[in-house]
């Protein structure tokens, strides 16, 4: 089993931050009073991001009162680390820097080079949105790329594990001339993030983000990827328009003339396997195959899930296809004994449903 991240906040870490904060601090700290801070009662019932808020606040305890005095401190100390785990820098930022703005923003701006602000600028978005995406459009500009990434990465309507962004939920209008100006960077890890922030924005506006792929669809290779990656929302719940746009044949022009269960009873753990055959009057043309999933859950709660299956294109008539779905659980998902049913889908239309049990 693989170890859990929050254990990198290990004894040799704490106390090697304790060092690089005491080399920072003009009159040093005292380290001993900051490990065991960060080791209080409670420490091993934390998970990741609450450790990462204890170190934040033990470093407020050892520091300069002065929050102007104990930032710079924090920015040189920030250099020496790397990766998610140097991500309590920005939450110190985040935590006590908001009556402090432009410094904090400008610290942000630096410190997401070693470990990303995502998460820190949101409070900032939140408080004044005109300034900060004014302050995050120039970052579009930055000659390093982590920078231009949280451009994007940082407004995301609804990031990961970071607070949500109504106002931007509601008008994500102003979040446009970031992505457009970040659109073709030459860096996939920030593209990458524009095709994240346009599928946020889609679950709210996909009206917006269709026209927006319709404009950007042609420019280059990178682009159409870009697109193409926004779009994974609208395409999996099966938008008729999106389809169209990325050429997905209409489906009701193709029959599912077989589609069956090898066996209508799964044990825990075990396999479930189905077979079907597509086929059409003219080729079968371009095609994106899937199957939904309605799970037993324990109080008739159910839960749904979406699986692709392939997505290609064929000058046949006809194609059949076998698949194998694992009941093993797995740390994101959990198997019950009941009735699931499988259904098939062809370019976001439902064909047809199958049922079958998960036994012990």
């Amino acid at each position: 089993m693989a170890e859990p991240l929050k254990n990198i906040y290990d004894h040799e870490f704490v106390e090697r931050l304790a060092a690089v904060l005491d080399q920072h601090a003009p009159n040093g700290i005292n380290q001993a009073s900051f490990i065991a801070s960060v080791f209080a009662d409670g420490w091993e019932d934390l998970e990741l991001k609450a450790r990462m808020r204890r170190i934040s606040e033990s470093m407020r305890a050892s520091l300069p009162d002065d929050y102007l005095k104990a930032l710079p401190i924090v920015r040189d100390a920030a250099s020496a680390f790397a990766g998610y785990m140097s991500m309590f820098f920005p939450d110190f930022v985040e935590q006590y820097g908001m009556d402090h703005w432009q410094p904090s923003v400008d610290a942000l701006h630096w410190m997401t080079r070693f470990g990303s602000s995502e998460f820190a600028v949101r409070p900032f978005l939140i408080a004044d949105p005109k300034r900060m995406v004014a302050e995050m459009f120039t970052w579009t500009n930055d000659e390093n790329e982590h920078v231009r990434r949280l451009a994007s990465e940082g407004c995301r309507p609804l990031l990961p594990w970071g607070m949500n962004l109504p106002v931007f939920q509601n008008d994500p209008l102003p979040l446009m001339p970031i992505l457009e100006a970040l659109r073709d960077d030459e860096s996939e890890y920030v593209r990458r993030s524009v095709a994240n922030n346009l599928n946020d924005i889609a679950k709210d506006h996909p009206k917006l983000v269709l026209k927006t792929a319709k404009a950007w669809l042609g420019e280059s290779p990178a682009v159409d990827k870009l697109v193409k990656h926004a779009c994974r929302t609208l395409l999996k719940n099966g938008d008729a328009k999106a389809m169209r746009l990325f050429g997905f044949r209409d489906p009701g022009a193709v029959k599912l003339e077989v589609f069956e269960l090898t066996n209508e009873s799964v044990p825990l753990g075990g396999d479930l396997e189905f077979t079907f055959q597509l086929c059409s009057d003219s080729p079968l043309g371009k095609l994106r195959l899937e199957y939904r999933l309605d799970f037993a859950r324990p109080h008739g709660r159910g839960a749904t899930k979406v699986f692709k299956i392939s997505e290609s294109e064929s000058k046949l008539l006809e194609r059949s296809v076998q698949r194998r779905h694992s009941f093993i659980d797995r740390s994101t998902r959990k198997h019950y004994v009941g009735e699931h049913k499988l259904t098939l889908i062809v370019n976001g239309v439902a064909k047809e449903s199958l049922r079958f049990d998960v036994v012990n």
